[in-house]
């Protein structure tokens, strides 16, 4: 399940990306976003069924700006304020989520997605349980920018004797 997970991520970013904002994505195994500091976005969208976890697609705040103005067609100078950013960032994770469910539902694993979260901070991180099975997979956004992917599921309940 985890390397079709991992495939599932890359190919949803790469269509989400390439089509609704014209940004060029490549998988890259650098991954220095999560620990440079500065100001984030972390938006989170569940799945829910056959299969259960969360998604948490992670951003600077300044390339969170990047991707509304892309997202609403707009001057970067023309993003106003963080509740702007926080719909866009919302609404990518509902269109990158959208995909993997889809993809799931495809190989009989059917769910449906939560509500979309926004969390802003700097040096955070999500601490999964024990029991969680988690995948970080970055990714390098037209060569300048990183973004992070972090999926975490919860293992398939056992049948009770």
């Amino acid at each position: 399940m985890i390397d079709v997970l991992e495939d599932l991520i890359k190919g949803a970013v790469s269509e989400v990306f390439s089509t609704m904002l014209s940004i060029k994505t490549e998988p890259d195994s650098t991954l220095a976003l999560l620990t440079t500091g500065g100001s984030h976005v972390a938006t989170s969208v569940g799945f829910i069924g056959q299969i259960t976890g969360i998604v948490f697609i992670y951003s600077n705040d300044d390339y969170a700006r990047v991707i509304t103005s892309r997202m609403l067609g707009l001057d970067p100078t023309e993003v106003d304020g963080e509740e702007m950013v926080n719909d866009s960032m919302g609404e990518l994770g509902n269109m990158v989520v959208g995909h993997i469910k889809s993809r799931l539902c495809d190989r009989g694993m059917s769910c449906v997605l939560t509500i979309p979260s926004i969390v802003r901070g700097s040096q955070f991180s999500i601490q999964p349980v024990t029991s969680a099975t988690r995948i970080v997979v970055g990714f390098r956004c037209d060569n300048t920018q990183q973004i992070a992917i972090e999926v975490l599921i919860k293992p398939e309940d056992k049948a009770q004797p």
